[in-house]
């Protein structure tokens, strides 16, 4: 029987801009980006310099202090800048792409042949590795740590999310490879998130040798950290791995053709997007790739305010600008505008149709379905932490956030690993940090938290 569960506590933040299921465009993007930051954790050691070729699948660099974690290119071309920042931190690899993409081809065994050994070597020596993420910390795992379990979300329900049953509808027999492979290095279940919604028109319910479990609710109910508190609570020296859905494609790539193939289809929406759609494109793609797609024409309100292009959804994705790169992690873009603006007497308006608001304040309930041309605007600065229980109305643990915070500002380790620290990561707080009162960078705080724990534990 396959588990059913109802989340009532979350939101979805209904902003303008919502893509639709057409590829727009196919990019062959000029230069791609490789960016270390992407990883939490991890301190680069270099492997390229600039000028040298490389291959798709060529490593670039690995992790100082574990070197068998490696990180290859997603194109084929000439490494042409590597950017460094203060204190020569590395930021980015630059790679000027080819007009062909040329392979690093890794031969592996089909099917039943394939070892334990052989499936983590594969993933290790292609860059793959680095596909999966622990929990606790959202770190990339150790080879030889054992989970307990690998979940995997089915669905995004974060704002302008990409379709998965849109974006890997070719994509069946790679993901049901890749679990396959997976399913010999893991001694616990793979469970599996479907949505109520979509879970009988989805081809991923007819995946084998997963757990499915089915959720309803708004977002975060797609979040793979909430799936995995209501299905296997993260305890005290637990272990689970989690997977995207979109790079579990790109690894049952490596299994069924030998090559490390990190094209994506990528959703491109927000309401600064002319024709919010999907394009075609290698990860770390440029921005400037999709310029062509921003719409110039916004509210006299906002004129003259620059547009931010944001690697993700609005709630924990990056602002990479105009020149940016797409993030490892990412398929989605974002793109809106920046809130470089005052309103007079905007605190004393009541009565404000063009604005969304989670706690009543304007009239926005009235109009459940009606999209909102949403900026960056905070609308203030940031204030005192005062105690609230509006966090509790949208992250759906068991947990009790406002004194985890606390927790971690005071760097209590005992409280914060009895109030939950090693069930979340700085995406299951987007919310609270969107409603918040006090418009304090909660994300920034969960962060904190984390890095202390791994410091303190190590």
């Amino acid at each position: 029987m396959v588990d059913y569960i109802k989340l009532k506590q979350g939101l979805d933040i209904p902003i303008e801009g919502i893509p639709k299921a057409r590829i727009i465009k196919s990019i062959i993007s000029e230069t791609v980006a490789v960016k270390p930051t992407d990883f939490k954790g991890v301190i680069p050691k270099l492997s390229v310099k600039e000028g040298d070729s490389v291959k798709a699948g060529s490593l670039l660099f690995t992790d100082k202090k574990r070197p068998e974690i490696r990180f290859t290119s997603p194109a084929s071309g000439t490494v042409s800048e590597i950017v460094r920042g203060e204190k020569r931190k590395l930021l980015e690899i630059r790679i000027k792409a080819s007009s062909q993409t040329e392979y690093v081809q890794f031969d592996l065994p089909k099917g039943d042949a394939l070892t334990k050994e052989q499936v983590i070597n594969a993933l290790l020596e292609s860059g793959l590795w680095v596909c999966i993420k622990q929990r606790p910390y959202g770190i990339i795992p150790s080879p030889e740590t054992a989970p307990k379990a690998i979940f995997i979300s089915g669905f995004n329900s974060a704002p302008l999310a990409a379709d998965m049953d849109y974006t890997l509808r070719e994509d069946f027999e790679n993901v049901q490879a890749a679990i396959d492979a997976l399913s010999r290095i893991v001694p616990g279940a793979i469970h599996f998130g479907l949505s109520v919604k979509t879970c009988m028109s989805t081809p991923f319910h007819k995946l084998n040798g997963v757990i499915f479990h089915k959720f309803e609710g708004p977002h975060p109910a797609g979040n793979v950290g909430i799936q995995i508190h209501h299905v296997c609570p993260v305890n005290k020296g637990d272990v689970v791995w989690t997977i995207d859905l979109h790079l579990l494609a790109i690894i049952g790539k490596l299994f069924t053709k030998g090559i490390c193939d990190m094209t994506k289809t990528v959703a491109v929406g927000g309401p600064r997007v002319s024709d919010p759609g999907y394009v075609r494109c290698l990860s770390g793609m440029c921005m400037k790739d999709i310029s062509d797609m921003v719409n110039d024409n916004v509210e006299k309100l906002q004129e003259g305010c620059p547009v931010r292009f944001v690697s993700g959804n609005v709630l924990t994705g990056t602002n990479v600008g105009a020149e940016g790169y797409l993030g490892f992690f990412d398929n989605q873009i974002t793109v809106l505008t920046e809130g470089k603006y005052n309103e007079t007497l905007g605190w004393a308006k009541i009565f404000r149709p063009k604005k969304f608001s989670f706690a009543s304040t304007y009239f926005s309930w009235l109009t459940p379905k009606k999209k909102y041309r949403m900026d960056t605007n905070l609308n203030g600065d940031v204030r005192a932490f005062v105690m609230t229980s509006k966090y509790s109305k949208v992250l759906p643990m068991d947990i009790y956030p406002v004194y985890l915070l606390k927790a971690i500002l005071a760097d209590d380790i005992d409280k914060m690993e009895q109030l939950g620290i090693y069930e979340v990561i700085e995406e299951d707080f987007a919310l609270c940090e969107y409603i918040d009162p006090s418009k304090i960078d909660i994300q920034a705080i969960i962060s904190r938290g984390i890095d202390t724990m791994i410091k303190e534990m190590a």
